[in-house]
């Protein structure tokens, strides 16, 4: 049987993505990384994972279910930050309520869909990639030294999150699941 690659995440809205895409293509363009450009803007909330047919409708289940009782919160984005020598980022001044979102979605991952506890991401450190692996590290640091004190302010409404599905080249936005309305 046949095993997909998911992802859950928080997709922000598309002024947001628009803005954060062209920082990708900046990236692509002028440091040749292009492997963050292979996923829409998303905020990771979890890392991938293969999963059959049957196991994809029992997740979109629980995740309607889980989000459906979920609260939409203000996510604040300020400057840029870096895992060096590989990955920068937009930076998410108020992590709290997506790590508090986390660790309620990471009950129903390993509780209701029996999640391997080690397939599940334990200390989340929500950003926005902007340049990932493909970055070298000598163009990481030319990247970063002038990243690191480049203004970039933003804010949008968690009011969802999504099942990214891989579609063998690239990740789609398969599924979205609205928060409680409020």
């Amino acid at each position: 049987m046949d095993k997909h690659l998911y992802l859950i995440a928080l997709i922000p809205p598309s002024e947001i993505r628009e803005r954060v895409h062209a920082l990708k293509l900046e990236m692509k363009e002028r440091f040749n990384a292009k492997h963050a450009l292979k996923a829409p803007v998303h905020i990771t909330l979890q890392m991938p994972f293969r999963m059959d047919d049957e196991g994809e409708s029992t997740t979109i289940k629980h995740l309607e279910r889980f989000a459906s009782g979920q609260k939409p919160f203000s996510i604040v984005l300020n400057g840029f930050d870096a895992f060096e020598p590989r990955v920068i980022f937009v930076k998410i001044e108020n992590q709290r309520p997506i790590k508090e979102l986390h660790q309620r979605l990471k009950r129903v991952l390993i509780e209701d869909l029996n999640f391997p506890q080690k397939k599940v991401i334990n200390e989340l450190h929500p950003h926005l990639t902007i340049a990932t692996r493909d970055l070298t590290e000598s163009n990481f640091y030319t990247a970063w030294s002038e990243f690191k004190n480049r203004p970039f302010e933003g804010s949008f409404r968690a009011d969802s999150i999504s099942l990214l599905k891989h579609n063998g080249k690239n990740w789609d936005i398969y599924k979205t699941f609205p928060f409680q309305d409020e």
